[in-house]
């Protein structure tokens, strides 16, 4: 697994998740990542920040 450069990410799960499946967040200045909560030292998808927020607007 890569190490994502920078000082350390805060991760973050939604306050609405529930059973174990889910996904936690954490915003970097120049990207948003997300990992699934139960494999926190597994894979890190990596969206750069302009990406993200095209999709986020796509969704609304």
């Amino acid at each position: 697994m890569e190490k994502i450069p920078g000082p350390p990410l805060t991760w973050v799960k939604s306050s609405a998740s529930g059973g174990g499946n889910c996904v936690e967040v954490a915003a970097s200045c120049e990207a948003l990542h997300v990992r699934d909560s139960k494999i926190p030292a597994g894979s890190v998808l990596t969206f750069p920040a302009h990406s993200w927020q095209a999709f986020i607007s796509g969704l609304r």
